[in-house]
C-alpha cells in the first residue's frame, strides 16, 4: 500500500499499482472520468454506468494484485473493510480517477460486498420488503415487491462474477455448482431458499433465484392484519395446530405455503419432539426440542445421495411425536401418510396443488409414481385415515396471498374421498386500483369432524366460540 501497511503487513510497492494501470488497453489514454451525478437522459445514465463498472473492474483487479487475501479472511468484518478502503483510496489516487467522495464511498461499498459478501446482491438481501430475487445472467436482476415483479438497476461485472457468488452461496451448505453439476438447491444463513442453474444448461449465463424470508417470523395474527385469513379462521387454525390434527398445506408456487406452515408450528406444545425433513432447511421452529434433517445431492461420481424418502423413513426410528416435511413432491408421500397413521398425530407437510380436491389427487399420483402397486381405493383409504385437514393457500392475480380453504377430509363414499369446507374465501370484485376485494366466510359447519379431538385436548369451548362468531358474521 502506498506508504501504509497492506493486509500482509508489508509495504505495497507503488510500482505494482502503476504497472497495473500501464496494462490498460490504450496506453497513454486519458484517465477514466466518471460523469457528474446529474444526468438528463437514459443514454447518459447508461454511459455513466458503463464507465463506473469499467473503473470498478480496473480498481478491483489492482486491489486483488495488492492485498493478501489469506490475511484478509482472518480479520473481523469492520477491520477488513477499513483495510480495503485504505488500499482503494491509494489506488484511486494513483489512477487519478476524478470521482467524488460519494462515488468513492459507493465504489468502496461495492468492492467490499464483492470480496466479503454476495456482491451486488447485498443491498437487496438487506431489504425486508423483497420476497424474491431473480437473477437472469449478469445484466438482468428482478425482484418481487408486494406481489409484483420489477426490474432493478443492479448488475454484475460479468457472468464469471455471478457464478463465483453462486458458488460462494452453495459452498456454505456443503454443495457445489459448476459445469459438471449445473443445478443446485441451497439456502442462506437466514433460511432463504436458493436455486442455481449454471451454464451449459442456462444459456445466457447463471440463473440465481432466492426466495427471501422476512427477518421477523410471521404469526397468524399478522396474517389476519394482512387480510390473508379472517380472525375466526385464524382461531380455527390455532386450534388445529394445538389438537394435533394431521395437516396438508397445498398451494401454488409463491402462495405462502412455507410461511403458513411456520405459523401453524407456532402452536405446537413446547414439550413435543419435532423432526423436520427438507430439501433445503427453511423452517424456523421456535420449540426447544427440534431435530432438523436435510437431503443431500449425489457427489461428482453420482454416489451418496440421501433422498427425502430416506429421511422420512429414518424419522420413524427417532421417536418423533410430530414429523414435518417441508415439501412433499415424490414417493415420500407414502411414508408420510404411514407416519400420520401410526401414532405420529399432528404431522404436517406442504405440496403443490390448486385446490384441496386436487391435493388429494396429487398425493395419490405421487404414491403411484413411487412404484407402489396398490389399488387406487387402498391409497385413498390410507389417505382418509391419515389426513385430517387440508389448508389451501393461493396467490391471487393482484399479488395478494390468501388462505382460500380450510377443508376437512371426512371419509369415503364408494371410491370417492369426501371432504367438507369449514372456511372459504369468496372474491367479490376489485377496486379502482385493480386490487381484488373478497371476504372469508364460514360454511356453517357447527360441529367439525375433529370436534372429539378438540374436546380431548380441552379446546371444544374455544372451537365452538370461533365457529359461532364466524356464523354470526356471515348472518350479519
Amino acid at each position: 500500500m502506498f506508504g501504509k501497511k497492506s493486509c500482509s503487513g508489508e509495504k505495497v510497492d507503488e510500482t505494482a499499482v502503476e504497472a497495473e494501470t500501464a496494462r490498460e488497453p490504450q496506453a497513454g489514454a486519458a484517465p477514466i472520468q466518471v460523469p457528474k451525478p446529474v444526468v438528463h437522459s437514459a443514454a447518459a445514465k447508461a454511459e455513466k454506468a458503463e464507465q463506473y463498472y469499467s473503473l470498478k473492474k480496473e480498481i478491483f483487479s489492482a486491489l486483488i494484485a495488492t492485498i493478501d487475501v489469506a490475511a484478509l479472511s482472518n480479520m473481523e468484518g469492520e477491520q477488513a473493510r477499513n483495510e480495503i478502503g485504505a488500499i482503494i483510496n491509494d489506488i484511486v489516487a494513483a489512477k487519478k480517477a476524478g470521482i467524488s467522495l460519494a462515488e468513492q464511498n459507493e465504489l468502496l461499498s461495492d468492492i467490499c460486498n464483492d470480496i466479503l459478501g454476495y456482491g451486488p446482491l447485498e443491498p437487496l438481501l438487506a431489504r425486508d420488503d423483497i420476497a424474491d430475487i431473480m437473477v437472469n445472467g449478469a445484466s438482468h436482476v428482478f425482484i418481487e415487491v408486494g406481489g409484483k415483479v420489477q426490474e432493478t438497476g443492479v448488475r454484475f461485472r460479468d457472468n464469471e462474477q455471478l457464478l463465483n457468488i453462486c458458488q460462494r452461496i452453495v459452498s456454505q451448505v456443503g454443495r457445489r455448482v459448476d459445469e459438471s453439476s449445473p443445478i443446485c438447491d441451497a439456502r442462506l444463513a437466514d433460511g432463504s431458499r436458493v436455486n442455481v442453474i449454471a451454464p451449459p444448461l442456462a444459456i445466457d449465463g447463471p440463473s440465481l433465484t432466492i426466495r427471501k424470508f422476512k427477518k421477523e417470523k410471521l404469526k397468524l395474527d399478522q396474517l389476519v392484519r394482512f387480510g390473508s385469513i379472517s380472525p375466526e379462521g385464524a382461531e380455527i387454525l390455532k386450534i388445529i395446530g394445538r389438537v394435533r390434527c394431521n395437516v396438508l398445506i397445498s398451494g401454488g408456487t409463491g402462495s405462502g405455503k412455507t410461511t403458513l406452515l411456520n405459523c401453524l408450528t407456532g402452536y405446537i406444545d413446547p414439550g413435543e419432539r419435532i423432526i423436520t425433513c427438507e430439501d433445503a432447511a427453511e423452517l424456523q421452529l421456535q420449540q426447544p426440542h427440534v431435530v432438523r434433517l436435510e437431503t443431500r445431492p449425489p457427489n461428482i461420481e453420482g454416489q451418496g445421495e440421501i433422498t427425502m424418502r430416506a429421511l422420512v423413513k429414518n424419522c420413524l426410528r427417532m421417536r418423533p411425536e410430530r414429523i414435518i416435511v417441508g415439501e412433499v413432491r415424490g414417493p415420500e408421500a407414502f411414508d408420510l401418510l404411514q407416519a400420520m397413521n401410526t401414532g405420529h398425530d399432528g404431522s404436517m407437510g406442504t405440496l403443490h396443488a390448486n385446490s384441496p380436491r386436487e391435493a388429494i389427487s396429487r398425493i395419490e399420483a405421487m404414491i403411484t409414481m413411487g412404484g407402489h402397486s396398490l389399488p387406487a381405493k387402498a391409497i385413498r383409504e390410507m389417505l382418509v385415515s391419515s389426513v385430517d385437514v387440508i389448508v389451501q393457500a393461493a396467490r391471487l392475480r393482484d399479488g395478494s396471498r390468501r388462505i382460500t380453504h380450510i377443508t376437512e377430509v371426512l371419509g369415503m363414499e364408494g371410491d370417492v374421498v369426501t371432504t367438507q369446507d369449514l372456511f372459504v374465501y369468496d372474491i367479490q370484485g376489485e377496486d379502482e386500483k385493480g386490487n381484488l376485494i373478497g371476504r372469508h366466510r364460514s360454511t356453517g359447519i357447527g360441529r367439525p369432524a375433529f370436534w372429539d379431538r378438540a374436546r380431548y385436548y380441552g379446546e371444544e369451548a374455544r372451537l365452538a366460540a370461533a365457529l359461532d362468531a364466524a356464523e354470526m358474521k356471515v348472518a350479519a
